[in-house]
Order: structure tokens, then sequence, then C-alpha cells
């Protein structure tokens, strides 16, 4: 028996397990109920078979008291609530039907009649239906479940029910071997030329992404920084979704937004009990500027004056009004947008009538804010309260914004200069920071403008560039070790709580 163990399958009987599969701790659930006392102080992650989940029995009680003892179970109760009724799952079926109708449509032979899915741990037995079955998963986390599917018309799901580990029999017995392996992926890697790694942190990056947070020469030096404390850091992508419980950590270093995976992969990743820069607040907090300026002018923190504009009430009295508090030129700014994106500096009315139509067209909400030119903007790194860096990014040349997107398609960025944080003035950095405590005790960006007036917070980002060559020029090495050891210093601290 593996005495440490980062699994523990908690089953109804002795006899309901069939499998010999080292790493995985097998438990009785009438001993993890009463008489189990956890081996170690760290969260365990716990994989409830019991034979039924229903409201008090076994199973329900199993995953009440894992996360009364602050384990991660899979299911969680809120997962047992979600698949105990059909109408408290009957929000996600038209969606998931959407989806089915999809796949069907492309199948040469589809099934015919009614027919039943497995889904073990994310993966169907019918690899046909696989993104069906990681869309179910990714909304019930339960380890096993059948899905009960009639194929007349386009497809519908009649039922979305748990699976008992005593029904698992036959050919699925081999299927679910496979999932649960993959799933807890054992046996664990191994190096031969070094001690094994202690840790695994994920990095999330988008191979095509024309303006990544981390350029490759920066994503190299975190896989060094890793190396030298024994962590493994592996770059991953979208497709790699469902391998997210194999790691101890995600660092997210692709462009983050509340409609794409980058979201998804930080609420996964925290369900999972894994820490997560940038995490899910963070995003949330970050990439919408109404927030920010609400947040922030809420604590008196000195911003370019700014004023929301509602798409229902907006008429020429309102232009009227911003003409007179902000004059021209203004800036006019979708709350979602990033890398100077969704933004325009309007110099007369028709220009503002121009540009709210556009930015109204995708939002309720949106931001007029008097325009302020500098010839850089300040830039503050801070990991988790501490500043870390310190830029000035420069406007692009003949243009008003650090990067000027072009009409086709291209972009063009201005230079840059990096200061040692304690040669960058004092009332930047600690504005900054302070700016910073006010969104979480993530990694952030603080983009600050100074001119005769003082120092303004413009915004913040959440998903701040780390780039070799410029946000390192003054750390270097010890920029990326820094934010890995930081990665080291939470997993330890989830692991002792």
């Amino acid at each position: 028996m593996n005495q440490n163990p980062r699994h523990t399958v908690v089953v109804d009987r002795a006899t309901d397990w069939k499998w010999e599969i080292e790493g995985l701790q097998i438990l009785e659930a009438d001993e993890y109920l009463t008489r189990w006392v956890r081996p170690q102080k760290r969260p365990m992650r716990i994989i409830n078979l019991c034979r039924r989940y229903t409201y008090l029995s076994a199973g329900y009680y199993c995953s009440l008291l894992a996360e009364a003892r602050n384990d991660l179970p899979m299911p969680t109760v809120a997962d047992i609530l979600d698949l105990s009724r059909r109408s408290l799952y009957a929000f996600a079926l038209p969606e998931l039907n959407q989806l089915l109708h999809k796949t069907m449509q492309r199948l040469a032979e589809p099934p015919e009649g009614y027919f039943d899915l497995h889904i073990f741990f994310g993966t169907a037995d019918d690899r046909r239906f696989h993104r069906l079955a990681t869309e179910i998963f990714d909304l019930f986390r339960y380890p096993l479940i059948k899905v009960r599917v009639s194929s007349a018309g386009n497809g519908e799901i009649k039922s979305i029910k748990p699976l008992g580990l005593e029904q698992v029999k036959g050919e699925i017995a081999d299927f679910f071997e496979q999932g649960i392996r993959h799933y807890t992926r054992l046996p664990r890697r191994r190096r031969s030329s070094r001690k094994p790694a202690l840790y695994d942190l994920a990095i999330l990056i988008n191979p095509n992404e024309k303006l990544p947070p981390s350029n490759t020469e920066a994503l190299n030096r975190f896989i060094k920084a890793g190396k030298a404390v024994r962590m493994d850091v592996e770059l991953i992508q979208a497709r790699d979704y469902h391998r997210i419980s194999e790691f101890d950590a995600l660092f997210l270093r692709e462009t983050t937004a509340l409609d794409n995976h980058t979201f998804r992969f930080a609420r996964k990743a925290e369900a999972e009990g894994l820490p997560v820069i940038d995490d899910s607040k963070s995003i949330l907090r970050c990439t919408n500027k109404v927030y920010m300026w609400e947040r922030l002018s809420s604590h008196a923190l000195p911003m370019p004056r700014t004023i929301p504009l509602n798409r229902a009430t907006f008429d020429d009295a309102v232009i009227t009004m911003l003409e007179e508090e902000l004059g021209y030129p203004m800036v006019l700014k979708i709350p979602d947008g990033c890398f100077s994106r969704g933004m325009f500096k309007a110099e007369s009315r028709q220009q503002v009538k121009d540009a709210t139509v556009k930015l109204f067209t995708n939002s309720r909400l949106i931001l007029a804010q008097e325009f302020m030119y500098t010839a850089y903007d300040w830039r503050i790194g801070i990991l988790n309260g501490k500043p870390l860096y310190a830029c000035q990014y420069k406007a692009s040349r003949g243009h008003w914004q650090i990067v000027n997107h072009k009409d086709d398609g291209s972009m063009v960025a201005g230079g840059f200069q990096t200061l040692a944080i304690e040669n960058a003035p004092e009332h930047v950095v600690n504005l900054a920071a302070k700016a910073a405590g006010l969104i979480g005790n993530s990694l952030y960006g603080v983009d600050l403008k100074e001119n005769d007036q003082g120092v303004f917070v413009i915004e913040i980002n959440d998903n701040p560039n780390i780039d070799r060559g410029i946000e390192d020029k003054i750390l270097k090495g010890e920029l990326y070790s820094e934010i890995v050891r930081e990665f080291i210093r939470r997993i330890e601290g989830m692991r002792s709580s």
C-alpha cells in the first residue's frame, strides 16, 4: 500500500474493487466515514465510487465529510444534488443536445434506437462522442456517468445518471481501468537522470497568439527556473483541459477572457484545489474596466476622470455633458478591451457618436475617460503584494497608444525602458501596490500615467507580460525564479492547511 497516496478511492464494499493499481488507497465507505485517520495534513483527492449518492446515503456522506475535512471529493455535494433529479440538470440539456446533434450529423453510421454512453473520468467509451463527454464531465464531475440517448431525430439525451462501481463489468471494466489510470496519472513520471520532481506546474499557452503574455524565450526561462527547485514545468494548451488534475499548480500565460477557455481553466484548477495565477477572481475583476473603475474610485485612488455610459440612456444631452466634463480629445473604451483594442480617441462630436455606436454593439456599459497624453506609461509588476519590476512603455511612433492596431491586422508596439524597482519613483510603486491590493494577491501589471497633476492608475492587468529581454532586463533569471517560488509557497501552504 502506498503510504502517501495522491488519491483515495472510497467504495461501498471491498469486493466492488477488482483492479490492481498501485498508488491508490482503497477504503470502504464505513472505514472512511467513522474510523479513518488521514495520514497527512495536505488535502486528499477523494474519488467517491459508492454505489449510491442519494440524499443521506453512504455516497452522499462520503462527499459531505470529505469537504468538511478540507479534502477534494469527486463528486462534490453540489454535483450530487445537480444529478439527483432531472429537473435540476434540465438547464444544461438544450446546450448538450445541440452538441449531440452536431456529433450525430457527422457520423457515417450513427447509433440507432436507444443507446447508453458511459463517461468515466470525462472519457466516453464511444470515442465519437468525446466532445459531448468532456462537456458533461465539466458540468457534472462524477467519476462514472451513464447517459441514456435516443437517436430519434438528431438525437436526444433522455437521462444523465451516476453509475455505481458494482455495475462496472465486462468490457467497461477495462475501460474503467484505463480511465482511472489516465485521470490519476499512475504510475507517475520519473526522471532517471535526476531526483524526481517535487511539484508539477502547468503553464497554459496559445502558440498561435499574436501578442502572448510571455514569449518563447521567457517560457524556457520558467522551465529552467522550475528545474532548479525540482519543479517540472510543462507547457499545455486548450486541448489539455482534462489534464489539469495531473498538476500541482496552473500558470496562465495566454491572454485571459471571461468568455473563453482561460477562465474555465482557472475555475477548474481551483475546483481541483490547485493554486492558480491568474485566479478566476482576478480575471473577473481585471478584465472589466467598469468593475475596476468602481473599485478604485471607491477607495479614492487617483484615476483619470471617468464617466460610465449606459446604452439605454445615451443621447445628445449625454454627449454635451461629456464635452463639458471631459473636453476633447476624450477616450471611449469597452469595459473588457485589452491590448489597446476596443478603445477610441474621439476629437469631435461626430467621432463620439461613431465610436459609441461600435462600442455599444458589444456592451451595455462603456466608459468615457479624459485623455491624458504622456510619452510613456508606467507598468509596475506586482506579485502577492510585492513589486517585482518597473517598465516604461512608450507610445507607438505617430500613435497615441502603446500598441497601434492597424486596419490590415498588423500591429506596431512602442519602445520600452526597464528599471530596478528601487530606481523607480517610490510614489509610483506605492500607488501601484495599493491598487493591486484592491484586486487580490495574484500577479498583476499596474499601468499608471504621470504628469504635472500627479500619478494616475489607468488599469490593472491580471495577465501582465513577462517577456525575455523586457520585463526581465534587470532581474534576469531571478524574475522567473521569484514567480516559481511563489507557486511552491502556495502549493505547500495549501497542503499544510
